[in-house]
């Protein structure tokens, strides 16, 4: 008989809001292994708000960063390691909501600042929100991350390119996979931050945030194309940039790129650079968060050799 599949639910003794080597697992898998883990959205509402921006009880009142449910130790996982966590399924809850107008440096410039709260019905395709506006939904966890070695409390808030966490990446579907570096012994996995839809950028701060049900496997990779933060959808290949500075970011997410494809077709470097010139993307993954994200984007059939 196969074994029950395990299910981690968001609870007090469950979740976190910072990444922390202290934290005791609460919940450990083998490498291979499928489960499900349940997430709060972003700010840990226990319920729906009465009204767009109307206050709401939170999980975790005092939250310095997002709700996330964890860490999940992957047996056999050490330092150098790299995890790959595979996204079987994301289902969304049927409520998210939006805030915009937070006091960034972006809304100083743009003179978007101040508040404006949307609250919407997520429903199997699309969202609609309070004043008759229908997006299509594509769901995925904003936040997924391995745990920091340094000691102490890790924000959950900006994205690292050792780690991943509040990577915002819109492409990491259900399909996809996500491949982490991991620091310290069995991974420590965090995740959350669903998102029923959001573009790329994330460009007032928040996207259609929602909590979310997401079946998912996680195994130790001993050989993989990178070892930095890199992922595989159903549909492409994507490395990863996050810096202040957004020309670091964008040399960190080419720079890989370039390393994959001339590590795969053994070719120079040069030449793999002048062959992505073709077919790359390069596109904006968030301005929020305390930094720029960029990611490098090649499509599985994009360059094909004859």
């Amino acid at each position: 008989m196969t074994p029950a599949q395990q299910v981690l639910r968001p609870a007090p003794g469950t979740v976190t809001d910072a990444f922390d080597p202290a934290l005791e697992p609460v919940l450990t898998v083998d490498s291979g292994e499928r489960f499900t883990v349940e997430a709060l959205d972003a700010h840990g509402f226990t319920r729906r708000p009465e009204h767009p921006g109307a206050p709401t009880p939170r999980l975790l009142e005092d939250a310095e960063g997002h709700c996330l449910t964890g860490p999940v130790a992957v047996r056999g996982a050490e330092p150098g390691d790299v995890l790959a966590v595979t996204f079987h399924s994301v289902r969304t809850a049927d409520w998210g909501w939006t805030v915009a107008g937070m006091d960034t440096p972006l809304n100083q410039r743009l003179g978007t600042t101040g508040r404006v709260d949307l609250l919407w019905d997520v429903g199997v395709a699309t969202a609609t929100n309070q004043l008759g506006f229908t997006v299509d939904t594509a769901p995925f966890l904003g936040v997924v991350g391995t745990t920091p070695a340094a000691p102490g409390r890790h924000s959950t808030i900006p994205p690292r390119p050792g780690h991943g966490g509040n990577v915002d990446c819109r492409s990491l579907v259900a399909g996809s996979t996500l491949f982490l570096p991991v620091h310290v012994p069995g991974a420590m996995l965090c995740l959350g931050d669903g998102h029923a839809a959001q573009g790329d950028g994330e460009v007032c701060g928040t996207a259609v945030e929602c909590a979310t049900t997401t079946e998912l496997t996680v195994s130790v990779v001993p050989d993989p194309a990178l070892p930095t933060v890199h992922a595989v959808t159903p549909t492409e290949r994507i490395t990863f940039g996050f810096d202040a500075d957004l020309g670091s970011a964008t040399d960190a997410a080419l720079g890989d790129l370039v390393t994959w494809v001339a590590a795969e077709h053994e070719l120079d470097r040069l030449t793999a650079l002048a062959l992505l010139s073709s077919c790359a993307d390069l596109r904006v993954t968030q301005v929020a968060n305390r930094t720029w994200g960029v990611h490098a984007v090649l499509r599985h059939d994009a360059l094909r050799r004859s």
